[in-house]
């Protein structure tokens, strides 16, 4: 049996792993998220001026300058120590939500914390969502999910599902008994917003359903088409000289529900704020979450190079997000995100062949 520190430390090694694979290898989704299935029909016509247009949106009762979100991406390393540093300081002069990596690594080892606190530190008010795993909440729910918030100050939190990464993991953690009761539990007792959030494989509407009941406060999508934590595993796999594990695993690269797919089915089931997650890339991805539906919308994998460079980086990359959301809007004709929640658009190819295969749009 692994002791506790050796746990720990193999935890935080696999986390600058992860941030040095998901940076030099190929581990994206080689699926699409379905976005370029979607059209947002062009209004020729549209009697504004792009000065008059209002990209702010809300989320948990807070105003924001943009509907999006830096999503989860890293923490317990010193280098992602930098890394939420950057991300923290240009979310908070960009007025948009920032979401903590899973902290798992600082609940095992308290001298990782400070990795994670930077954000509050340099961050100031900006609005700061904490993150653990379902798995690691089954043993004290509360207890577990507070030590997290109060980590970070957390304004909310975020519960992640990885079934598909833990079962690829070379000793992942297969046994997800006992999380959805943690899940209610914590809506219960934490104190702030919990979100519920993939890590790439996306959410269905059933599961969805069931999260609703649950009370969750948010549900995040994040599904196929961005980083593949499949892939990010199997490489680890073939690292490690595991090839009689790699080849159990590698038809499982690209599984998941993609994230146009998941979003519509998700925001046709449930009656909370939906995120939109998993290979977002652009402004137009943004307006096209949006107009099929989403609250919010969450980018992780390109503000993780950035950050690496610097703050700067972070918020010129913000910045083009904006102008881009802002030139949709204009082209659609809507002057504020509530507007763009009701502009026509077209779906077509396979993202209109999954909606009529699973019941939600008609031939």
């Amino acid at each position: 049996m692994r002791s506790a520190a050796v746990r720990d430390l193999e935890t935080a090694h696999r986390k600058l792993e992860h941030i040095k694979l998901v940076l030099s290898a190929d581990v994206d989704y080689r699926v699409s998220t379905l976005f370029d299935d979607v059209i947002l029909l062009h209004n020729a016509l549209p009697e504004l001026s792009t000065e008059e247009i209002d990209t702010s949106a809300e989320l948990f009762g807070r105003k924001f300058d943009m509907p999006l979100m830096i999503d989860s991406m890293t923490g317990g390393t010193k280098i992602a120590e930098r890394i939420n540093r950057n991300l923290a300081e240009a979310a908070r002069e960009a007025n948009i939500p920032v979401s903590c990596g899973s902290q798992r690594a600082a609940v095992e080892d308290p001298s990782l914390a400070g990795t994670y606190r930077v954000m509050r530190r340099v961050g100031g008010d900006v609005f700061i969502v904490g993150n653990i795993g379902a798995q690691q909440l089954v043993e004290d729910p509360v207890r577990i999910a507070t030590e997290v918030v109060s980590m970070i100050d957390a304004d909310a939190l975020a519960i992640h599902l990885n079934p598909l990464q833990e079962a690829v993991q070379s000793r992942g953690n297969v046994d997800l008994r006992g999380c959805m009761d943690a899940i209610s539990d914590v809506v219960k007792g934490v104190g702030v917003p919990v979100i519920v959030k993939e890590t790439g494989a996306g959410i269905s509407a059933e599961v969805a359903s069931r999260l609703a009941e649950l009370g969750v406060a948010a549900i995040n999508v994040s599904g196929a088409g961005g980083t593949s934590w499949s892939a990010v595993e199997l490489e680890r796999l073939r690292m490690q000289g595991a090839s009689r594990e790699y080849e159990v695993y590698r038809v499982f690269r690209d599984w998941g529900i993609p994230t146009a797919a998941a979003l519509i089915e998700v925001v046709r089931s449930v009656n909370i704020p939906v995120i939109a997650s998993g290979g977002l890339r652009t402004g137009l991805d943004i307006a096209k979450a949006m107009a099929l539906g989403a609250s919010f919308t969450g980018i992780a994998k390109p503000f993780l190079r950035l950050a690496l460079e610097g703050k700067e980086e972070v918020a010129a990359y913000i910045s083009v997000l904006k102008e881009q959301l802002r030139t949709a809007m204009f082209l659609t004709g809507a002057r504020n995100i509530e507007d763009l929640r009701k502009v026509k658009y077209v779906i077509v190819g396979r993202l209109r062949e999954w909606l009529m295969s699973r019941g939600l749009l008609r031939a």
